[in-house]
């Protein structure tokens, strides 16, 4: 291959690559909320659970209620977590493969499209998982006196 053309190619496969970076950084951002999230549920269940040793009662029931619904929201943005990343690896795979593809005459179009056919798939369930966590947070509000 002639210089000329393998910056070309290059420059051909850099265009290319830009729609999944941007992709990429939707994702890291919304792994950045999913943190914080799960962040706010451990530090919420850690604040239950020091206060549960001195409350007897109807309080003790509630609170352990309180603490299973909140093992229950933890686990939903874990799984979104988990999801998202695989999500930002498949697009990682996808936008290395693209760059590998400008030194080779081989037809990777399949595996591209594998991959971002995949990534969208775990996108989408870890959205939905995500989803899960928000209505058990608004299903576990409590406002006003109780």
């Amino acid at each position: 291959m002639q210089p000329d053309v393998r910056i070309s190619a290059i420059a051909h496969v850099i265009q290319l690559a830009i729609a999944p970076v941007f992709m990429l950084t939707g994702i890291g951002s919304l792994l950045g909320v999913l943190t914080n999230r799960l962040g706010r549920i451990i530090d919420r269940a850690r604040a239950l659970e020091d206060r549960l040793m001195d409350v007897t009662g109807e309080h003790k029931h509630v609170m352990g209620s309180d603490l299973n619904m909140l093992a229950r929201r933890a686990r939903h943005i874990n799984h979104a977590i988990s999801l998202c990343t695989i999500a930002a690896l498949l697009v990682c795979l996808m936008i290395a493969i693209l760059f590998i593809s400008a030194f080779f005459t081989a037809d990777i179009s399949r595996v591209v499209a594998t991959c971002f056919v995949l990534s969208m798939a775990a996108l989408i369930a870890g959205l939905v998982s995500f989803l899960r966590e928000i209505q058990l947070a608004m299903r576990s509000l409590r406002i006003g006196p109780h």
